[in-house]
């Protein structure tokens, strides 16, 4: 059945890959192949399919084959299209098997490219420096991972609440709402495990960054007593009632249904729920939160998440193309010129670059609340999202370590055991 299985993905790889679909074509037209997490992108990812409709009507010989999979299924055929020479020409992946396939020399290094089009100093040098390997930029950042708590002030009002900005103040919050039956943080945990954004930005207020090289290196461990007062706190706001009460079967998209028909007062999303939000009635009263404060955490607290999501990399095959490595060179001048980061910012999408975003406030109030915390002085972002910088394995053990105190399957002990059992 595995070996079967394989054989499916690989077809599908095959079908897609750069000795394929993305050949030229009669008449000096060129095809590239665009493969995305997402099996609808039109739907699920409007500011991709948006930037690759523009750019096809700028560039009318060149086509974009625009291709998506589910997250699970789309990992699993890069890795055996990587195995068997048909990598898609541009695709999305996580960093940590993108900079493996680095390793094997399956990726265009991407320096010349952002150099040609004199892209490489738009960027905030985090949004690059997590994508090199041994001098070789492998990778750009997809878009920006902006994450953290949505509010809707209304019900928060409604029970005579202020906007929490410490733990004490949500776990407060939670005790309220819970006495009155109102959910305080919407999440969805099935077929969603990764959903726990904004519990990845606390782990950073208790020295997540300063810690995870020696927890990986195993000159200490992620069962510590910083992340054990953390884990501990989960458990708290899990006790007093704070998450939906069917979180265990409940799915993200789920969970920001909940939140978007007024039943919950926060929903744990990222930027890319503003565009949602925005069309639903809670609206006009919702802003965007980074998340609590902890009086007992590790470091500086006032941090927001805004680092580079995964990459979209491109297969070393495309340099084999004249033609074919000049369509990529275009594609990527245009996704990350003023255009493309412009089409970013009207489907509700921060920008990866420095260019400065033009918003109308008025149109877009949850998607500018969100900016808003972006522009908060004094305050700044880790360099990568803790889930990020470690295996899949291990960034899976996180969540489920996360969603397992939340659930009640797990003594927070015994969550950061979960952890620390997958690093070698």
């Amino acid at each position: 059945m595995a070996l079967a299985a394989l054989t499916a993905l690989g077809l599908a790889a095959c079908s897609s890959g750069s000795a394929g679909a993305g050949s030229s074509s009669a008449g000096g037209k060129v095809q590239i192949t665009l493969s995305m997490q997402n099996p609808n992108v039109q739907q699920q990812d409007p500011a991709t399919y948006a930037i690759v409709q523009a750019f096809q009507k700028a560039n009318p010989d060149i086509t974009v084959k625009l291709e998506g999979q589910t997250v699970d299924e789309h990992e699993k055929a890069m890795q055996v299209a990587a195995q068997s020479g048909t990598l898609p020409d541009i695709f999305w992946v996580y960093n940590s098997l993108a900079s493996q396939m680095a390793q094997q020399g399956k990726l265009l290094d991407l320096g010349p490219v952002l150099q040609s089009g004199a892209l490489t100093d738009k960027f905030p040098k985090a949004m690059l420096s997590g994508y090199t390997s041994n001098g070789t930029q492998y990778g750009v950042p997809y878009q920006s991972l902006v994450t953290g708590l949505y509010v809707n002030t209304a019900i928060l009002q409604k029970y005579g609440l202020s906007e929490p900005k410490t733990f004490d103040d949500l776990l407060n919050v939670a005790q309220v709402l819970s006495k009155n039956g109102v959910t305080t943080i919407a999440q969805g945990a099935s077929k969603s495990a990764y959903s726990v954004w904004a519990f990845l930005t606390m782990l950073d207020r208790f020295g997540y960054e300063d810690k995870y090289q020696d927890i990986l290196s195993g000159k200490s461990s992620y069962n510590n007593a910083d992340f054990l007062r953390l884990y501990q706190h989960i458990e708290q706001l899990a006790k007093a009632g704070a998450f939906s009460k069917n979180v265990s079967t409940q799915t993200y998209v789920q969970a920001v249904e909940e939140y978007t028909s007024g039943n919950a007062a926060m929903l744990d999303s990222g930027v890319w729920a503003a565009g949602d939000i925005q069309k639903s009635s809670v609206a006009a009263n919702t802003k965007f939160w980074a998340g609590p404060t902890f009086s007992d955490g590790v470091g500086d607290q006032n941090l927001y998440m805004n680092a580079p999501s995964a990459p979209l990399v491109v297969s070393a095959e495309v340099k084999k193309s004249t033609a074919k490595l000049d369509a990529v060179k275009k594609f990527m001048a245009f996704y990350y010129g003023d255009s493309g980061q412009q089409i970013l910012v009207d489907n509700a999408q921060t920008p990866v670059t420095n260019y400065k975003p033009k918003v109308d406030a008025s149109a877009q109030p949850v998607f500018a609340s969100v900016l808003a915390v972006l522009q908060q002085d004094g305050w700044h972002s880790p360099a990568a999202q803790p889930d990020l910088v470690v295996s899949a394995e291990t960034s899976s053990a996180m969540y489920d370590s996360i969603y397992g105190v939340i659930q009640g399957v797990y003594s927070p002990s015994q969550a950061l055991d979960v952890v620390q059992k997958t690093i070698h």
